[in-house]
């Protein structure tokens, strides 16, 4: 299960200081990746083995002072219905305000785990002013420093202390997400799919925050989809589109095994398109690129292999996964996109024995070593796959910390050329023999 944390408060407390402080410690981060629409709003982040996306809701509050309070309480309402645990920001500089108490209210309802952060507590002098937050009835108090660091060890304790660090267990039914900025073709690709003769439709329950799971079967395939296209809205709540679509985005991807990325053919690959494509790649899930709308490029035009070889070198260095021209409203080249999606599916599974691996990369390795570094010579001797839910692989040899990405790029090349790891991202990894 995904674990998403979202950082609230009012403005000025110094939410995005926290975000960027919490993703950017060597400790805590393992990625990060931009969000959406804008950077810097979404983090990929590792805390003792327990990881978990972090998601800035600051950068989203837009408008002049008198609209904050309105902007503020549209975030903290969509982070407590998506997020799993919630970090409440607030300043002992300026004390407790009325903004801070009702945010609180809010949070105390929810039901959701809240932890309550007050920063800028820079000096020794500052170390008892939080007192007056206790007021809010959150619980304990957590003072930190964001700009220098102190304190969010103890507060990244609290925020992981209830995650699973294991992988989550493999369901024998695929979950395929349909993925992609608004009017890419979303709504009409999932449609057109539940709206195909045969097909028998199971509608589930897929979480509590109304992401919709539906069973697909017939003609062969038995997948779920989970559909950020027709979410259901909430009543009373204008959404923020921007804030929404981030993190119904996470959430989809994060619940899935493969994402359909869907781009328009008429617009070609924006910097946003390759923002939601690294999303997927970042949380290692299986991916497939449709470019729809291809009834609409021009005959003189259409040249497939050039377009999906600019596409490729624009996603580069990961740019090894299926790329299907399709035309949704002609329900072109639809079968052929689930297709491919499950043998994402199966690739992003596979297991590949000690053995075998050993065979076919031990000769790569020997034919190029990984060159000398400091005058000390680096020596492979063994690799195997490790357990998990996506393909890990140890390398195991003497000197590991002077591996550097170059090589670490020809052995995944040499990977991908032996075994198929089409649409799967794969994660190397180099450790001393004596491990």
């Amino acid at each position: 299960m995904a674990n998403i944390v979202a950082i609230v408060g009012r403005p000025n407390v110094g939410k995005s200081t926290l975000f960027n402080r919490l993703t950017e410690s060597r400790k805590a981060i393992v990625d990060e990746a931009s969000g959406v629409t804008r950077d810097r709003h979404y983090g990929k982040a590792d805390w003792n083995g327990k990881s978990f996306s972090l998601i800035d809701t600051g950068g989203y509050v837009r408008g002049s002072d008198d609209v904050f309070e309105d902007e503020i309480r549209k975030q903290v309402v969509l982070a407590v219905e998506e997020a799993d645990v919630i970090i409440f920001v607030v300043d002992v500089t300026t004390g407790l305000t009325d903004l801070d108490d009702e945010v609180a209210g809010m949070l105390r309802k929810s039901g959701k785990k809240v932890v309550l952060v007050a920063n800028k507590v820079d000096s020794s002098a500052r170390a008892f002013e939080h007192t007056d937050f206790y007021k809010l009835g959150l619980g304990e108090i957590y003072t930190i420093s964001a700009i220098s660091g102190s304190g969010t060890g103890e507060l990244l304790d609290e925020v992981v202390k209830d995650f699973n660090s294991e992988e989550p267990e493999e369901t024998e039914i695929p979950k395929i997400a349909i993925v992609g900025q608004p009017n890419v073709g979303k709504s009409s690709l999932l449609n057109t799919l539940l709206g195909l003769e045969r097909t028998i439709v199971t509608p589930i329950a897929g979480t509590t925050r109304d992401t919709i799971y539906t069973r697909y079967k017939g003609f062969g395939f038995d997948f779920f989809l989970i559909d950020t296209a027709g979410l259901r809205r909430k009543a009373r709540v204008k959404e923020d589109i921007e804030f929404y679509s981030v993190m119904r985005t996470i959430r989809a991807i994060e619940e899935s095994d493969v994402c359909i990325v869907m781009i328009d053919a008429t617009v070609g690959l924006t910097a946003q398109d390759i923002n939601i494509y690294h999303l997927a790649e970042k949380n290692k899930k299986g991916i497939v690129l449709l470019v729809n709308k291809w009834d609409l490029i021009e005959t003189a035009t259409k040249n497939t292999k050039k377009v999906e070889e600019e596409i490729r070198a624009k996603l580069a260095p990961f740019n090894d996964i299926p790329i299907i021209f399709t035309s949704v409203l002609h329900k072109q080249r639809i079968h052929k996109a689930l297709e491919v999606a499950l043998e994402v599916y199966q690739n992003r599974k596979q297991r590949i024995a000690t053995s075998v691996l050993n065979k076919v990369m031990l000769p790569f390795i020997e034919h190029y070593p990984p060159p000398a570094t400091k005058g000390k010579t680096i020596s492979i001797k063994y690799v195997t796959q490790l357990p998990g839910g996506n393909p890990h692989f140890a390398f195991f040899c003497n000197l590991p910390q002077y591996v550097k990405d170059p090589y670490r790029r020809y052995i995944e090349n040499k990977l991908r050329e032996s075994f198929n790891f089409q649409g799967v991202p794969i994660s190397l990894h180099f450790r001393p023999k004596n491990d």
